[in-house]
């Protein structure tokens, strides 16, 4: 019977019958699909011989395609295929890309970076890396620091100073902050005293008694704190020693604390204990002179150093 106009044509099917009536039909897959299989098979076959592919014995195809790279000591190296080589391949590039911009500000003063619109935008991305590598571990990403381990870069309060030099130099040759302890020196009457003192430098409200106590004992030869914090108690950027009266707090975690007992404590701790951590180590052989000072101009914006 001819087919109607409008009507579907009839399934095929591929003549096998079960039953009597139970038959396969005949659909086969696409001739679209059939050409893209055809075309993954092939280039499975060219990726085999181009790329390392298969195992044998206790080493691998290595392929036919090679990288040309420069190595970590300077020297040219060519090698197969490998993700290792295509990493040092693309850090050569990076590196050849951004050299201008490292001559141009190995060439320009502290000063003028920071007003040239393009090696400013250059700084913020190139130092954002070198800091995110090498700083972040300690400082934090994005330089915040941690109460009692590392200074907040972020704020004004530069233990140093917060000049392009002092910086620089704090990069180059690193830092070792030092407190003594006073455990041995004074009894604990002695420290709670100093402890309100330091706490009322910053607006506390402690004993207005014991605070005086702490005051007199602060400027005594027998405490004498300000040998290293001055007799106002600002600190000394020669030595790095701390500012007690700008409410800033990088041992003793006095903002973490919730009562006037509690911050007494964290103080106390310090003043009992000492310091001898606050290590920063020196750069000077790990970065080169231009990614230092790179990093001294992104440091420096990051807390609006002076």
């Amino acid at each position: 019977m001819n087919q109607k106009i409008g009507q579907k044509p009839a399934p095929q099917t591929t003549g096998h019958a079960w039953d009597d009536d139970l038959q396969e039909y005949n659909n086969p897959v696409p001739t679209w699909w059939l050409v893209a299989f055809y075309i993954s098979v092939a280039a499975a076959v060219i990726y085999w011989f181009l790329y390392p592919a298969w195992p044998i014995g206790g080493s691998y195809t290595k392929g036919f395609d090679t990288i040309t790279y420069v190595n970590d000591k300077g020297v040219t190296k060519t090698t197969h295929w490998n993700t290792r080589a295509l990493l040092m391949k693309e850090t050569n590039e990076a590196v050849a890309a951004q050299k201008p911009y490292y001559t141009k500000v190995a060439s320009t003063p502290f000063e003028k970076i920071t007003k040239d619109p393009e090696l400013d935008s250059f700084v913020v991305s190139a130092g954002k890396q070198l800091f995110s590598d090498n700083c972040a571990a300690c400082h934090q990403q994005g330089g915040a620091g941690k109460v009692g381990f590392a200074p907040n870069l972020t704020d004004d309060d530069w233990l140093y100073g917060g000049k392009f030099t002092n910086i620089q130099q704090t990069i180059i040759g690193g830092r070792h902050g030092y407190m003594p302890p006073f455990a041995e020196v004074l009894d604990d009457k002695q420290v709670s005293q100093l402890a309100d003192y330091v706490l009322s430098l910053s607006k506390i409200a402690v004993d207005p008694a014991s605070a005086q106590a702490g005051n007199a004992l602060f400027h005594s030869e027998t405490a004498a704190c300000y040998y290293c914090h001055g007799d106002n108690a600002q600190g000394r950027q020669e030595i790095g020693s701390a500012n007690l009266t700008d409410r800033i707090w990088l041992w003793a975690n006095v903002p973490g604390s919730n009562t006037v007992a509690d911050k007494e404590a964290a103080v106390k701790n310090v003043i009992r204990k000492g310091l001898n951590k606050g290590v920063m180590p020196a750069w000077q052989d790990r970065l080169s002179a231009d990614q230092i000072k790179l990093l001294t101009v992104y440091v420096h914006e990051l807390g609006g150093g002076k």
